[in-house]
C-alpha cells in the first residue's frame, strides 16, 4: 500500500471564521470504484489513528490499523467496496496540521494553527470525496473519535450518505471524559520541552507519554487489565524508586514511548479540544439535529467500554429512531474495555457484514460491486 495526498490551494474557511490555505491531505484507498461510483465507504479514524487503515508499507512489520476488518472477505470487502481513509486535518500523519510548514512564515504552525473541530475535519473530507469524483457514499464507518465524525456526516450531509456505521461513540463528551482529555493536555504542557509549543527538534517526549499512558488506562477495561497483567512482574527491573517493576507498569511505559515515535504533542492538543468541544446537538434537543436523515444507521456499543459507555450509544439510537431513522442499536459482550472496537473482530465483522447487505445487497450471492 502506498499513501497518496489531496492538495488544494483555495482557502479553506473554518468554523471558527479563520482560513488555511493550502491543505494537504493523506489519504489510501482499497479496492476498486465501481462504474456508477456508487461503492465507496469511507473510514473514519480515532485519536491517534491515520490513513494507513489496512494492508502495509514497504518496510512495515505491522499492517494498517484496522487491517482485519478491511479486505477481501472481510466485514469491509475490497472485493464489493472502494474504501477510503483520510488523515483528519490537524492531524500529524501526512494531512496539514500544526506540526506542518506555515507557508506565511516557512516555519511549523505550532500554535499559529488555527483551532478545529470536528465539523472542520468532516468538511475537508468531504473536498476529498468531490477530489475523488464520488457524489454519495454507500457509508462512513469510524469508531471513537471516528464516530463523532460519522454522526457530523449524518447531521451535516445526510444526502451524501446512504448508511453510517457508528462504533463506541458520543454525541458530546461528558465531564468525565472532558477530564481525561484535560489530564493529558495538562500532562503535555507542564513538559519544560513544550516551550509554549515551539519545541521544534526537541519534542515534549515525557509529557505526551504520559498522556497516552493515561489514555491507554481508560482504553482497557478493569477485566481486560487484570487477565492481561494480573499482579505479575515484569523483566525489566524498576523503572524508577518507587515502581515495583509491575508488567502493567512496563506495558504502559512501552505505549507511551512509542506514541512519541510516531505523533506529535501539539496535535494531541488540538485534537483532544475538537473532541471535547463537539456537540452533535449544538444546543438542540439530538433527534432534531437527526431529524430528515434517509441514510441507514448501525450503531455497535461495548458492554465493558467506561470511557464511551455503551449509554452513549442508547441515547443516539434512542434520538435515531425519534427522528424517523432505520437505525439499529447492537451491544457487544466483551471484555475489552474502549479497545473492543479494534480487537472485537469477529462479533463486529458479522454485524457489519449484515448491515452492508441490507445496505446494498450483494448480487446473486457474487458480491459484484455495490
Amino acid at each position: 500500500m502506498r499513501t497518496e495526498y489531496f492538495r488544494f490551494a483555495g482557502a479553506f474557511e473554518l468554523e471558527s471564521g479563520e482560513t488555511l490555505a493550502p491543505v494537504t491531505v493523506a489519504y489510501e484507498t482499497y479496492g476498486i470504484l465501481n462504474e456508477t461510483r456508487s461503492n465507496a465507504i469511507l473510514i473514519l479514524h480515532a485519536l491517534s489513528g491515520d490513513a494507513h487503515a489496512a494492508g502495509f508499507h514497504e518496510g512495515d512489520a505491522g499492517a494498517g490499523w484496522w487491517d482485519e476488518m478491511i479486505g477481501p472477505g472481510k466485514a469491509f470487502d475490497t472485493g464489493r467496496y472502494f474504501i477510503i481513509c483520510s488523515n483528519v486535518l490537524g492531524g500529524c500523519r501526512g494531512t496539514t496540521g500544526p506540526s506542518s510548514i506555515n507557508p506565511a512564515s516557512g516555519r511549523r504552525f505550532d500554535l499559529d494553527f488555527p483551532l478545529i473541530t470536528i465539523s472542520d475535519i468532516v468538511r475537508i473530507q468531504e473536498r476529498l470525496i468531490d477530489h475523488l469524483g464520488i457524489d454519495r457514499l454507500l457509508a462512513v464507518a469510524g469508531g471513537s473519535m471516528g464516530g463523532m465524525q460519522g454522526l457530523e456526516w449524518l447531521a451535516r450531509r445526510p444526502e451524501r450518505l446512504g448508511s453510517a456505521i457508528l462504533i463506541a461513540t458520543a454525541a458530546r463528551h461528558s465531564p468525565q471524559q472532558i477530564a481525561f482529555n484535560e489530564v493529558g493536555r495538562q500532562a503535555i504542557m507542564a513538559d519544560p520541552l513544550w516551550r509554549e509549543g515551539r519545541y521544534d527538534g526537541r519534542p515534549p517526549a515525557k509529557g505526551l507519554a504520559v498522556a497516552r499512558m493515561i489514555g491507554h488506562i481508560t482504553y482497557m477495561s478493569e477485566s481486560s487489565m487484570a487477565g492481561k497483567f494480573g499482579r505479575r512482574v515484569g523483566d525489566r527491573g524498576r523503572s524508577h524508586r518507587f515502581s515495583a517493576g509491575f508488567e502493567v507498569e512496563e506495558y504502559l511505559h512501552h505505549k507511551g514511548r512509542r506514541f512519541v515515535e510516531r505523533f506529535d504533542a501539539n496535535s494531541y492538543l488540538y485534537l483532544t479540544h475538537a473532541l471535547d468541544t463537539y456537540d452533535l446537538g449544538r444546543g438542540r434537543d439530538l433527534a432534531d439535529a437527526l431529524r430528515g436523515v434517509s441514510a441507514r444507521v448501525l450503531l455497535l456499543a461495548f458492554k465493558s467500554d467506561w470511557l464511551y459507555p455503551a449509554a452513549q450509544s442508547r441515547e443516539i439510537a434512542r434520538a435515531c429512531k425519534r427522528a424517523g431513522i432505520d437505525a439499529t442499536y447492537c451491544e457487544i459482550d466483551s471484555s475489552w474495555g474502549h479497545d473492543a472496537f479494534l480487537l472485537e473482530i469477529a462479533e463486529q465483522s458479522h454485524l457489519i457484514r449484515h448491515f452492508l447487505n441490507r445496505v446494498v445487497p450483494a448480487r446473486d450471492g457474487k458480491g459484484g460491486g455495490a
